[in-house]
């Protein structure tokens, strides 16, 4: 991964206003979707950023993780609207699906459910976001149908 990791860099420039880009970029390429301590290391050498002051920047960030996760992770917008609007229900129902609870991955490392403050979709409150589409007006109904989609599609 050292040689990706460079390989990003070169691509964006080893400027620090390109930090963001370059992190997103490096979690992308992860397997496990996290952005590992010897990333981290080589990133802090390549550009000459010191490894907390990468590691600050990233964890300010919750769409940055620095612990595995699945390949799809599951995002429940917890902004006062979705809460009011059903938040814990939406939750409740990608537990119950999927054998997980708030930080967990499921076994085959497909799914890591995470709550997040707000997802900027409030008029469709409430919503998820599964890596970068968002899903507005839920139910357990229509969770279960987009899950079970994914995972038919990971099935073939």
């Amino acid at each position: 991964m050292i040689a990706k990791v460079k390989e990003i860099i070169k691509k964006h420039g080893n400027k620090r206003e390109n930090l963001l880009q370059i992190l997103h970029d490096i979690q992308n390429q992860s397997y496990q979707n996290y952005i590992s301590e010897e990333n981290i290391k080589t990133l802090s050498e390549e550009m000459k950023i010191p490894v907390s002051d990468i590691k600050g920047t990233a964890s300010f960030y919750s769409m940055y993780s620095f612990i595995p996760r699945g390949k799809y992770i599951i995002r429940i917008c917890e902004s006062p609207p979705c809460h009011i609007l059903g938040a814990q229900t939406i939750f409740n129902a990608v537990e119950k699906k999927l054998g997980i609870k708030e930080g967990e991955t499921t076994k085959d490392n497909l799914f890591t459910l995470e709550a997040t403050s707000c997802l900027g979709i409030c008029g469709v409150a409430p919503a998820m976001m599964i890596n970068d589409e968002a899903y507005g007006n839920l139910d357990e109904k229509k969770i279960n149908e987009i899950l079970e989609q994914i995972q038919e599609k990971e099935r073939k």
